[in-house]
């Protein structure tokens, strides 16, 4: 397989959410590899916040504006002219989707389709990769791990916005709607469904690890909501190298399936309680305990998995980390943070080091 070293060096990308977790770790790993890349996002979402210790407006173009404005994107994108578009920008908060839906409808739904009417009116673009979530699945609570052709659906927001964004992905795959909407462009368009990811440069309010950080550097308790409750923790890095090889397939017209997960391979994922007292463990930060407050209105799932089988044998992906090396990665970077290093420089060498370690030969 051609490596993404190959496929994105010099290769002209747009992504969408740009300014967030996920999309300044997949910004600074594009243009590591030589990647011309236009952003498009809303202002830095936290202060502090990955993309700003990572120094990323000085390595890309740096576009601001609200993804459900069509008009905007599509004038963004157009000037980027790029040959493959990632598009991260959501509202990612579960707990911010029950507070407000509208807002949280809007950023994920209307927003994907303003990327695609955006992607089909520009002539460069060949390939699109729009990320959702592992919440698309209609969970029921049982404890089988989801594949790619489970029903979508949702019980919550934030799960229902990003079932629907896949549904209204969809309808861009198809030819019959680029025939008769006279399409500029029919590009080759992948979803991909990621676990629970972690990892250093996430400051959001209402996500396990980010509360932990704020009270470790207050020196104080916090609470879990769903100690047992259960997730395909992984770290960032695994499914943005999972994105990257989806994203070299498309542009290279290989057959590939129309949506993926990428979650861990690993059986049995550790509960909210266990990854808590694991990172403040891996912290060193005794004067913050974990307290156990169970809510049982909280509106989430208690189990999720996905298999990622398919990701495994269409593109030869597999998940470098287990868990618990997911967690000390995480905590050595907050660590680091804490300690006033230069986090650009720190983010580097943990790509490095994942990019060395990967059973993908594709990836290192």
């Amino acid at each position: 397989m051609t490596t993404i070293a190959e496929t994105y060096a010099g290769c002209p990308v747009f992504l969408t959410g740009h300014t967030g977790f996920k999309g300044a770790w997949l910004a600074l790993w594009l243009t590591e590899l030589g990647a011309r890349v236009s952003g498009y996002s809303l202002s830095v979402p936290t202060q502090p916040a990955a993309f700003d210790l990572m120094h990323l407006a000085n390595h890309l173009t740096d576009g601001r504006g609200e993804i459900a404005e069509a008009p905007a994107v599509r004038a963004a994108m157009a000037a980027a002219a790029p040959r493959i578009v990632f598009h991260l920008a959501a509202q990612p908060i579960v707990r911010a989707g029950f507070r407000d839906p509208v807002c949280t409808v809007m950023t994920n739904v209307v927003g994907t389709v303003a990327v695609l009417e955006a992607a089909r009116h520009c002539p460069t673009v060949q390939a699109v990769v729009v990320v959702t979530s592992d919440k698309v699945y209609a969970n029921d609570g049982g404890p089988w791990a989801f594949r790619e052709g489970d029903r979508l659906g949702g019980h919550e927001p934030y799960g229902t916005s990003k079932a629907a964004a896949e549904i209204v992905t969809e309808t861009y795959r198809a030819a019959a709607f680029h025939r008769a909407a006279g399409s500029v462009s029919v590009p080759r368009i992948g979803t991909a469904r990621a676990g629970n990811v972690i990892g250093g440069g996430d400051w959001a309010a209402d996500r396990l690890i980010p509360d932990f950080v704020r009270a470790i550097a207050e020196g104080r308790d916090q609470t879990i909501r769903q100690p047992r409750a259960t997730r395909p923790w992984q770290h960032v890095l695994e499914p943005l190298g999972g994105y990257l090889l989806f994203g070299a397939g498309l542009l290279a017209g290989a057959d590939l399936p129309p949506a993926l997960n990428f979650g861990p391979t690993e059986t049995r994922m550790p509960d909210v309680e266990t990854v808590a007292r694991h990172f403040v463990a891996e912290m060193g930060a005794p004067a913050t305990r974990v307290i156990v407050q169970e809510d049982p209105q909280a509106g989430e799932a208690a189990v999720l998995r996905v298999d990622s089988s398919l990701a495994q044998r269409v593109l030869g992906w597999q998940a470098a980390w287990p868990a618990s090396r997911a967690i000390a990665e995480t905590a050595a970077w907050y660590a680091a943070h804490a300690r006033a290093e230069d986090m650009r420089a720190t983010s580097l060498r943990q790509l490095a080091a994942y990019r060395a370690e990967s059973p993908v030969a594709a990836l290192r």
